[in-house]
């Protein structure tokens, strides 16, 4: 029996972390907290959540929650389009073994932005 080329067990998956604010993350004047759009390697989504939020303690954000919307196959089976772009940083997060943050959103309170 054939065993295929090293094939290895890590996923990349796509999640979506809140953040809040905390001295230094970075975030623009006024804003109360962001959601970042991230693609992270992991044997599960577990493990990808879990190293996710480890790194971006590391770098001085404030992690809420996470949403996970699985792995490339699972999200194209839910009918996502996803882009050549997306790929290569998916591909990216695989090869580095990396968490990679695609997309940063702020949040800015409503009273504020009608102010």
């Amino acid at each position: 029996m054939e065993k295929p080329a090293k094939q290895s067990r890590q996923q990349v998956y796509t999640l979506v972390v809140q953040i809040g604010r905390k001295s230094g993350d970075g975030l623009p004047d006024g804003a109360t907290g962001a959601a970042l759009m991230c693609y992270a390697s992991g044997v599960d989504e577990a493990e990808a959540v879990r190293e996710t939020v480890a790194i971006l303690k590391q770098a001085d954000t404030a992690p809420l929650d996470v949403t996970g919307y699985g792995t490339l196959e699972e999200r194209e089976a839910q009918g996502h389009e996803i882009d050549a772009e997306e790929r290569a940083l998916m591909q990216r997060a695989l090869d580095e073994n990396a968490v990679i943050v695609a997309q940063m959103t702020p949040f800015f309170d409503d009273d504020e932005a009608a102010g």
